[in-house]
C-alpha cells in the first residue's frame, strides 16, 4: 500500500488486514496482531509490486487520498489489477468526493473505504475468515463489479444483472431481456454473447419495430430471386445469417401474429425456408430477444402467441431502470464525459457535487439514453471546465425543485399555523434540554428575552424540562 501498509498473509496467520496513514500506528498494530494479521510497509509502488510477485499476497490496499498524497494514486490500482485480475483490491479514500470514489472503481478497485471501520469491513468481505491452510480450495467471495463489458454501474441492481448475465453466458439457453426503453437491453445481449462460446461467431440483430410489416418477413427469413416484385437476387435472412452465432430480436412484441407463427416453426425445427423457396435449411443459432412490453397481457388479449411466449421466455433477465440505481449516476456521468470530451477534442470536464445531487434526483424516463444525451449536450455547450447546476436544463432543475416541495408540502396540503406551532415547540424543548431545564439559559440560546420564553412555555404547556 502506497503511503501506508499493505497486507501480506503467511501460512501462520488467519486473515489479512491493512494499516493506513492517518490511523494511530500502535493501536492499529496491536489490533491487527491480536486478530492474527501480518502486514508490511512499502515506500513505493515498485516495492509493493515486487513484493506481490514474490510473496503470496491475498489482498492489497492503496491509499488514493488526494489530501494526503497530492493526487489520487489510480495508476497503482491499474498496475495491481494488471498484475492480478483476482486480487481483492481496496482503495482507501477518506476525503474523496463521490465522483472520485467512482473513479477508483473504474480504475480497478473492487471496493472503496473512507475510514478504518469501512476498511476492516471491506477486508472481511474480501477474504475468508478461516485459515487458507485449512481450506485450500475455499472460494473467495464474489467480487463486486463496477462494469461488465459495455455495461456501467456498481449498484446492487447492476450486481444482480451481472450475475444473471454470467450465469447464462456459457449456455445455449434462449434468453428474454426485459426492461424499459433506453435501459441498454442490446448491451446486455452483447455482453451475454461476448462472455459465451459464440463470442467470435456472427451476432445478428434485428429491431422488429424498425421495419414495416411488408419488409420484416423478407428481412427475417430471406427470399429467393423472383419471390416478389423487386426481388432481383436471392438474399439470406437474418436467421440464416446468424448460423453458428446469435440472433437478437429486439422489440419482439411488435412482430405481427402471422410472423410469430413462422418464427415458432423455425424455433421448433431449427430450420428456415426463404420466401419463394421450396426447401428448408438447417440453422444453428442462439436466440436472444428483448421487449419493453407486458407480454403476459398481450398473450391474454391474443396479440402474442402463447406457445411462442413459452418458447422464448425460458430465462428472463430484467434490466433495471436508471431511477432504481441512482448510485450509478456518478460512474455513468464520468464515463460519458470522458467519451464525449475525447470525441469532440475538448478538455475533460467534471460535475460539481451539487450538479451530481440534482442528477441523482432525476426521474429519467428515458433512462440511460436520456442521461447520455444530456451529458453529450453539456460537454458541447458548457465552456467551463466544471459543469454546475445552473448549466442543467430548466426542466431537470424544475423536477428537482418539485421533488423537494413534495417532501416539504404533501399533496393534500397542511395547516400552516399548526405546523409553525409544532416547529416552535420543538425548538423550545430542544433549547431547554440543552440548558438542563434553565429557561433563562434556553432563552439565550434562542436569542429571545426571558419574558417571551416564559410566555411560549405557558402557551405550549412546557413548564419543566429535565
Amino acid at each position: 500500500m502506497i503511503g501506508g501498509r499493505a497486507a501480506v498473509q503467511t501460512r501462520e496467520v488467519r486473515r489479512i488486514a491493512a494499516m493506513v496513514t492517518g490511523f494511530t500506528p500502535k493501536l492499529a498494530m496491536d489490533q491487527m496482531e491480536t486478530a492474527g494479521f501480518h502486514f508490511l510497509e512499502f515506500a513505493s509502488r515498485g516495492e509493493m509490486l515486487s513484493a506481490m510477485k514474490q510473496s503470496k499476497v491475498h489482498a492489497a490496499v492503496v491509499h488514493c487520498d488526494q489530501a494526503v498524497n497530492g493526487s489520487c494514486d489510480f495508476d497503482t490500482l491499474v498496475e495491481i489489477r494488471k498484475l492480478s485480475a483476482d486480487m481483492p483490491l481496496i482503495a482507501l479514500m477518506p476525503n474523496a468526493a463521490q465522483i472520485s470514489l467512482a473513479d477508483a472503481l473504474r480504475f480497478g478497485a473492487d471496493r472503496v473505504a473512507r475510514n478504518e471501520l469501512e476498511l476492516k469491513d471491506a477486508l472481511n468481505l474480501a477474504l475468508n475468515e478461516t485459515p487458507v491452510s485449512a481450506q485450500p480450495q475455499a472460494p473467495r467471495p464474489v467480487t463486486l463489479r463496477s462494469s461488465l463489458c459495455d455495461l456501467i454501474g456498481g449498484s446492487e441492481p447492476m450486481q444482480r444483472l451481472y450475475d444473471a448475465i454470467l450465469r447464462v453466458a456459457d449456455s445455449n439457453t434462449t434468453v428474454m431481456i426485459r426492461g424499459e426503453s433506453g435501459t441498454g437491453k442490446e448491451l446486455v445481449a452483447r455482453a451475454i454473447v461476448a462472455l459465451g462460446p459464440r463470442a467470435n461467431k456472427p451476432f445478428v440483430g434485428l429491431n422488429c419495430a424498425a421495419l414495416p410489416e411488408a419488409l420484416i418477413e423478407s428481412e427475417l427469413f430471406g427470399h429467393e430471386k423472383g419471390a416478389f416484385t423487386g426481388a432481383v437476387i436471392s438474399r439470406p435472412g437474418h436467421i440464416e445469417m446468424a448460423h453458428g452465432g446469435t440472433l437478437f430480436l429486439d422489440e419482439i412484441a411488435t412482430l405481427p401474429v402471422a410472423l410469430q407463427t413462422k418464427l415458432l416453426r423455425v424455433l421448433e425445427d431449427r430450420a428456415v425456408q426463404r420466401l419463394g423457396g421450396s426447401g428448408s435449411k438447417k440453422i444453428d443459432f442462439r436466440l436472444l430477444t428483448a421487449t419493453n412490453e407486458n407480454l403476459e397481457e398481450m398473450v391474454r388479449t391474443g396479440r402474442f402467441r402463447e406457445d411462442l411466449y413459452y418458447r422464448i421466455h425460458v430465462v428472463p433477465i430484467c434490466v433495471p431502470p436508471l431511477r432504481e440505481r441512482t448510485e450509478d449516476i456518478a460512474l455513468l456521468a464520468d464515463h460519458f464525459i470522458r467519451i464525449y470530451c475525447a470525441a469532440n477534442n475538448v478538455p475533460t470536464k467534471r460535475l460539481d457535487l451539487e450538479t451530481l445531487e440534482v442528477l441523482e434526483e432525476g426521474s429519467w424516463q428515458g433512462n440511460i439514453r436520456e442521461f447520455e444525451n444530456l451529458i453529450q449536450r453539456l460537454v458541447l455547450m458548457v465552456e467551463d471546465k466544471t459543469i454546475c447546476a445552473y448549466h442543467l436544463p430548466e426542466q431537470i432543475l424544475y423536477t428537482s425543485a418539485r421533488r423537494h416541495e413534495s417532501l416539504l408540502i404533501p399533496t393534500e396540503g397542511l395547516d400552516f399555523d399548526r405546523e409553525m406551532e409544532r416547529i416552535e415547540a420543538a425548538y423550545l424543548r430542544a433549547a431547554l434540554l440543552r440548558a438542563a431545564g434553565k429557561k433563562t439559559v434556553a432563552a439565550g440560546l434562542l436569542r429571545i428575552n426571558d419574558q417571551r420564553m416564559k410566555y411560549l412555555c405557558r402557551k405550549y404547556k412546557i413548564e419543566k424540562e429535565s
